[in-house]
């Protein structure tokens, strides 16, 4: 496990070069905020989360599967991990941040675009009400 990456994963690089070819501008997992977010929007008041399938247990998705072995362990820590980004997002949800969740899963080709525009929508159209 020492060798799983948590930042700088291939679906974070995919939505930060989206993102910066919009001309947004952003920080990397800012430790002033409750769980080092992946993508923070100051300007527009928005956080993106890019979660990996297996580890925040994306029910329904063909990338979630608990492993045969040591399966005990491993639905405990994708519980606790759930656990977590719970408390994580309400943390910031009261802080006044409105959160967006890309899951790895809709990073792939049928749906990329989709989920990308998407993204940038949320950043920039619904801002626009402030």
């Amino acid at each position: 496990m020492s060798r799983i990456r948590g930042k700088n994963t291939q679906p974070e690089l995919i939505v930060r070069k989206f993102l910066f070819s919009k001309g947004l501008r952003y920080k990397l997992h800012d430790n002033n905020l409750p769980g080092k977010p992946d993508i923070v929007l100051p300007r527009y008041k928005k956080i993106i989360l890019i979660h990996g399938c297996f580890w925040h247990g994306h029910e329904g998705c063909r990338y979630f599967v608990i492993p045969k072995t040591r399966t005990e362990w491993w639905v405990s820590k994708i519980r606790r991990n759930k656990e977590t980004d719970l408390k994580t997002i309400d943390a910031l949800q009261k802080m006044g941040w409105s959160i967006k969740i890309i899951w790895e899963c809709e990073l792939n080709s049928p749906v990329k675009e989709k989920t990308l525009n998407e993204t940038f929508e949320f950043i920039t159209i619904e801002n626009s009400g402030n």
